[in-house]
């Protein structure tokens, strides 16, 4: 059975090679292919001899993620079906805006949170996504953008299909073949992990120094709504994710950010806002307040723009460095809680 190359480290690679009787730099040499030019065929490989391809296909191989399905929307967004070596499907997106491209990839083939706004949360998890099929995404989609915005991506966020920190180690591997200059060299400041809220996790990133932006999907200020509406807020209550951000904060002094998806008559309130208000004062943080996309069988709304409005001039008046994040790709089920596999 071949041995998928892309998880073995550098180290790892130079004992094959030193086994082989080859030169050790050749190790580098297919490390650079594999992670700065994202070879997807051993006869990428053009610095490497005929007989050297050949033992490495005999031995290994490359388990590239194919392009399935692309939807694009009349707003540029590009939402792309991938799928997997083993015929599972997953989705990206390419967000473009004036000044940005960003892609957003998933880190699992489903979810297993079961967020009752989130059409991935009907899905079942079926597994964690290597390093090599995150980073997969983040190419493909950086070709869409200097495809059709004749721009490099400038931003990535883990807010696809899946919980990023139920996948910790490959999802961390993957941002360090995005980021090292080995890799892509992307800034990992460019990079956001959106988590659905895991505290001991959260605490992880921080015991870690990642170098990365982390954002919380709160969408509720108490812990009775949070709960009903994120089952996993049972488990991780908001004092111990307030505690685990504020830790997280003091070991990296990174970027965090609240989401909140406004839902009409359960989150939108003047006394909602109060409550996230009071979340907003133990670190510094910056909250996106995100319109609700319509998901098949679920019975939430749309906030009204006055109401939206309240509520946001409400924060502000308070001091909260707020956001109101306008969603795209809505037409092909590409934004904010949308992603579900339907093509």
């Amino acid at each position: 059975m071949l041995k998928d190359i892309r998880l073995y480290s550098l180290s790892n690679l130079a004992i094959w090679f030193q086994e082989q009787n080859e030169k050790p730099f050749r190790a580098k040499q297919v490390y650079a292919w594999l992670w700065q030019k994202a070879a997807r065929d051993f006869d990428e490989m053009t610095n490497l001899s005929l007989n050297l391809r050949d033992k490495l296909k005999a031995e290994f191989e490359i388990k590239p993620i194919r392009i399935h399905q692309e939807q694009h929307s009349k707003d540029g967004t590009i939402k792309t079906a991938f799928k997997l070596y083993d015929d599972k499907l997953i989705e990206g997106v390419l967000i473009p805006t004036d000044n940005r491209a960003t892609a957003c990839v998933s880190s699992q083939v489903g979810c297993s949170l079961a967020c009752t706004f989130c059409a991935t949360g009907f899905l079942k998890r079926e597994r964690n996504l290597d390093p090599g099929e995150i980073y997969d995404q983040v190419v493909v989609i950086n070709r869409q953008a200097e495809e059709t915005m004749d721009k490099h991506l400038s931003n990535i966020v883990f807010m696809g299909m899946g919980e990023p920190l139920l996948n910790y180690n490959n999802v961390l591997e993957a941002i360090d073949k995005i980021t090292s200059p080995d890799g892509l060299g992307m800034s990992p400041k460019r990079i956001t992990l959106s988590t659905a809220g895991i505290a001991k996790m959260i605490k992880k990133l921080g015991e870690d120094k990642v170098k990365f932006n982390l954002a919380l999907s709160l969408h509720a200020g108490n812990d009775k709504k949070r709960s009903e509406i994120m089952p996993i807020n049972v488990h991780n209550n908001l004092a111990a994710l307030m505690e685990a951000l504020e830790y997280f904060y003091e070991q990296t002094g990174n970027q965090i950010t609240y989401e909140y998806l406004l839902l009409k008559g359960v989150n939108d309130s003047l006394k909602d806002a109060a409550e996230l208000v009071e979340l907003c004062k133990k670190f510094p943080v910056k909250v996106n307040v995100i319109e609700y996309n319509k998901v098949e069988g679920v019975d939430y709304s749309r906030t009204d723009a006055q109401t939206r409005d309240a509520f946001v001039a409400y924060l502000d008046r308070n001091g909260v460095n707020v956001n109101v994040r306008i969603s795209r790709g809505k037409d092909i089920d590409a934004a904010c809680g949308q992603l579900a596999n339907k093509g």
